[in-house]
């Protein structure tokens, strides 16, 4: 008979208990809801209609036409050859080339806190900003062609030759992103042990051999984060995109990307169901390179 009171004063506790946990977490399932899930909900419901946006909003169901539409957009095609063109060059490229400089500005170089300073500088700049700055570089009387005539060579259209105005935007962006990932290298090397290069070091293993043997490994899960976000990041490629080409993603289609794609469809076009079909396709895209890479680098079987 004790027992059963002393459960039933408890319950109105735990009652309380409970009651603030939904409390407190009302905030961030507020958040949850508006930002995310409701969104979600609502592109997904544009994705089965066809919007009529002049004249007053109006939706007619079509189903899967949308995303049958797919299919046969030769401007899509286009656009997914690009940005996996960019995605396949700019990660490994831009993850290398962090880890070279977390590694040199590890390495007890004199002024590296200067030098990780300066590295860092584009990182912090405005995006439209660096576009621009190398807009003015590659252009036709820009700071690359008097570098050029300099040595007697011919002036060259960067901007306008389809075959390399794509390699222009993964120049400006391999060299501005990777400090930011050159960041987190170097957080994850200094929380190496500095006892296992010591033990290798009497064991005769040179620089490279530690560098291979320990530094690598033990960097595996970094380098997982790092692949895992320049992927998410490179795939959603817009901004300079759009600032090199005047959102047309010339010349003759070059620099048009996916999000430039859902950009036209959505603005120029009026295509609201079409631009959220292509969305869900990115979306899919991103989350299946995702995971292959996750099983690849984290060692996981398929």
């Amino acid at each position: 008979m004790l027992q059963i009171n002393r459960q039933t004063r408890n319950q109105p506790k735990k009652i309380n208990e409970n009651l603030a946990g939904y409390l407190f977490m009302l905030p961030a399932i507020f958040i949850l809801l508006t930002f995310v899930i409701l969104p979600i909900l609502y592109a997904v419901f544009l994705s089965l209609n066809k919007v009529q946006l002049l004249g007053g909003i109006e939706y007619q169901f079509i189903g899967l036409r949308n995303f049958t539409h797919l299919v046969e957009d030769e401007q899509l095609k286009i656009a997914l050859k690009n940005t996996v063109e960019y995605v396949a060059i700019v990660v490994p490229c831009q993850t290398i080339l962090a880890l070279i400089l977390a590694v040199t500005l590890n390495s007890g170089i004199r002024g590296k806190n200067w030098w990780r300073i300066l590295y860092f500088l584009p990182t912090v700049t405005s995006s439209a900003v660096l576009t621009l700055i190398f807009m003015w570089i590659y252009n036709t009387d820009g700071l690359l062609n008097d570098f050029l005539a300099f040595f007697g060579l011919p002036n060259y259209n960067w901007l306008g030759d389809p075959k390399v105005a794509l390699k222009g935007i993964m120049i400006m962006n391999i060299w501005s992103t990777a400090p930011f990932y050159m960041v987190i290298y170097l957080a994850a090397l200094q929380d190496i042990p500095q006892t296992l290069y010591e033990a290798a070091d009497l064991d005769g293993a040179n620089g490279w051999d530690q560098f291979i043997n320990i530094t690598i490994p033990l960097l595996q899960p970094v380098t997982l984060f790092v692949v895992a976000v320049g992927i998410i990041g490179t795939f959603q490629l817009f901004d300079q995109s759009y600032i090199f080409s005047g959102g047309t993603g010339g010349p003759n289609n070059a620099t048009l990307t996916v999000v430039l794609l859902i950009y036209q469809a959505v603005f120029r076009n009026l295509q609201l169901g079409y631009a959220a079909a292509v969305a869900f396709l990115l979306a899919t895209l991103i989350v299946s390179v995702t995971v292959i890479q996750r099983r690849i680098f984290g060692g996981e079987k398929m």
